[in-house]
């Protein structure tokens, strides 16, 4: 079979292994990079040239976490439109939650889910990896059998919400200790949260919505904290989403304590204004932070003490969503939003450097799930495409985004898949 040459001529390369952020030419056959030098001297016979400029190349990003409604919940999402929505936003690789029906927490779940993907086109699709649930149906309340679902081809372990009894939780990374495998925690005490759905302040009085306080992540990430002191197992902080808590774990990082630690990309774009609109797709978990809590995180992906930006998409039907905002379950969509508003709001602004925003997105995701941080798969993105978001471009079932019916700027025109 023959191959397509092409040249992306004078497209800018941003590689964040090599550290570097440059303009070049990139030779390709087929998908495969051939070569990339500042100015090719000959360009093979029978090669496409394509104009470069203005356009980035970069290597494919990676999810930490996000949802599938397939199985159970197919209504909400299917594996075929969830990885349509990751090839279009540029993801390569997603790692999907255990929170579906049948949870997965045991191995015929993932063997179940293993036969739906074999049906996918594999040129459609990221290549999906699975965390296991922590504890039985993610109920918090007994664990599942750590050592027997560690032998299947699961990513690592998460029930992707809190744990209740901490007993239980120093029992698990005890256990997880010697399984080579990398375990994410939700860090929230859901006795000091209460009912609340935004974040506490002065914001939250003006709505007349019931506050979260800070004192409920950070409480729950030093007990976290001082059991993987005491036990040595890695541990990934997922959804930090305030300003103590980047405290903590940079406090926690200096004393070499084996975590890392992510945050969802709203939560560096947003903050608890936004909440005074009532619009049920601001409703997080967690909530929308205020502005320091915002400039911290930004903060905390630049010095390293935040090692990661994750989408944490999740789909509801219209009928799910469309409620009173504190009634409201949840989460938002983002596979094909993430890297176009990132760019957008921090990178042109200066908040962010490219690199520091490819890093977060795709090496460093791969680092916190244990794996090798290399890559073979590519992307094309035109941070100057304007494109509306609504039901005709999404490829997302869901459309719960706040960035419904808005037309924003940035879109990966191309997929290289190694």
């Amino acid at each position: 079979m023959k191959h397509e040459s092409q040249v992306l001529q004078q497209v800018r390369v941003i590689d964040p292994i090599q550290q570097t952020d440059r303009t070049a030419d990139v030779w390709l056959r087929g998908d495969k990079i051939q070569g990339i030098e500042a100015h090719l001297e000959s360009i093979p016979d029978e090669t496409t040239v394509i104009d470069g400029q203005g356009l980035i190349f970069a290597p494919g990003l990676v999810d930490l976490y996000s949802y599938s409604g397939e199985p159970g919940y197919e209504e909400r999402e299917t594996f075929q439109t969830l990885g349509a929505s990751a090839i279009a936003g540029g993801f390569s690789q997603v790692a999907i939650l255990p929170n579906m029906q049948p949870s997965l927490d045991n191995p015929s779940t993932l063997t179940l889910i293993q036969q739906k993907l074999a049906c996918l086109d594999p040129k459609q699709s990221p290549q999906f990896h699975f965390w296991g649930n922590l504890t039985l149906d993610g109920k918090g309340e007994q664990l599942t059998e750590l050592a027997e679902l560690a032998e299947t081809k699961i990513i690592g372990f998460t029930d992707a919400k809190p744990l209740r009894q901490e007993g239980l939780l120093q029992r698990a990374l005890e256990y997880l200790q010697p399984l080579n495998k990398p375990v994410a925690l939700f860090p929230v005490n859901l006795i000091l949260r209460g009912n609340g759905v935004m974040r506490e302040g002065n914001a939250s009085i003006r709505f007349g919505l019931p506050g979260d306080p800070v004192m409920s992540e950070s409480s729950a990430i030093a007990s976290i904290l001082e059991m993987v002191s005491a036990t040595q197992t890695a541990v990934h902080l997922m959804r930090i989403s305030t300003a103590r808590g980047v405290e903590l774990i940079a406090e926690a990082k200096s004393r070499n304590l084996p975590i890392t630690a992510s945050v969802s990309w709203m939560h560096l774009l947003l903050n608890t204004e936004k909440v005074g609109s009532y619009n049920p797709n601001f409703h997080l978990n967690p909530p929308l932070g205020n502005e320091s809590d915002r400039l911290a995180l930004i903060q905390g992906i630049k010095t390293g003490i935040i090692d990661a930006i994750a989408v944490d998409h999740r789909a509801y039907t219209y009928e799910e969503k469309t409620l009173a905002f504190a009634e409201s379950p949840p989460g938002s969509i983002g596979l094909e939003l993430a890297l176009p508003c990132l760019w957008q709001n921090l990178v042109e602004t200066g908040e962010l450097t490219a690199l520091e925003l490819w890093q977060a997105l795709s090496i460093n995701p791969l680092k916190c799930l244990g794996l090798a941080q290399t890559h073979e798969d590519y992307l094309l993105f035109d941070p100057t495409a304007y494109w509306t978001v609504d039901g005709s471009s999404l490829k997302t079932l869901g459309r719960n985004t706040p960035w419904l019916g808005e037309s924003i700027e940035g879109k990966v025109t191309r997929m290289f898949r190694g």
